[in-house]
């Protein structure tokens, strides 16, 4: 009965934050559909996602590859998944031969990354993958991101050097206690501004993956067209004791 209780609470939950992405949307004068609302299953058992699945929602998120590994063969095919955050060299070919049905790469965040995506892309024959680079906005040590100074550089390698990467948009993760969310988005705006007028793209056509549970409506307000919703759905995340703190 507990767990079902819990599974119901995420259901309603999911339907609170997407009401609340569409009044968001329409706030700033956009259509609700240009905001994509990613489900965060961070820590969450199978049963859970499934549930919200069930509720119609197919767009889910994870921050670890061996979660990704471990969930997605046990769910719908049809479910687009994102891997968000640093990604490491040496988990590229596992996430992509385990996961066919991987949506979009959230952080590509150097040139051997992107080059290791690319190389893997090509060599498992799978189309074209979608990749967003991340820009550390927030100028924090522990954050991974290229420095806002050189997302240029990176993004026109991903788009000219690596064919088998379509070059998507910007993410960032911003100030974990939500004080500076609003110079972290104006600071991923420009960005995305810079990098379109060298690189000859649209803006309109260029994503930002801005704003989390504490601060996506806001993210929305700015111009995010991909936010990242995780406890506000699921709950508190749930970190085995060993990795507390």
């Amino acid at each position: 009965m507990a767990a079902a209780a819990v599974e119901n609470v995420a259901v309603s939950a999911l339907r609170s934050v997407v009401l609340r992405v569409r009044q968001a949307a329409e706030r700033s004068g956009r259509n609700p559909s240009q905001v994509r609302l990613v489900a965060v299953s961070k820590t969450k058992p199978i049963s859970l996602i499934r549930q919200v699945y069930d509720a119609g929602h197919r767009r889910f998120g994870e921050n670890y590859v061996q979660e990704i590994l471990e969930k997605a063969p046990q769910l719908s095919e049809d479910i687009e998944w994102h891997l968000i955050g640093h990604l490491q060299s040496n988990k590229v070919k596992s996430l992509l031969a385990g996961v066919p049905n991987l949506a979009l790469v959230e952080g590509v965040d150097n040139v051997k990354l992107a080059n290791h995506l690319d190389r893997a892309v090509s060599n498992l024959g799978r189309n074209p993958l979608k990749v967003l680079v991340q820009v550390n906005t927030s100028g924090e040590e522990s954050k991974s991101g290229v420095d806002p100074s050189g997302c240029v550089e990176l993004a026109k390698h991903v788009k000219l050097q690596c064919p088998n990467l379509v070059l998507s948009g910007l993410m960032t993760i911003g100030i974990r206690d939500y004080t500076s969310t609003p110079e972290n988005f104006m600071m991923l705006s420009r960005c995305r501004t810079e990098v379109c007028k060298k690189l000859g793209m649209a803006e309109e056509n260029f994503e930002l993956s801005m704003g989390m549970s504490g601060d996506f409506e806001q993210a929305i307000e700015m111009g995010s067209t991909n936010v990242r919703v995780g406890s506000t759905i699921f709950g508190p995340r749930e970190y085995p004791k060993k990795q507390a703190n």
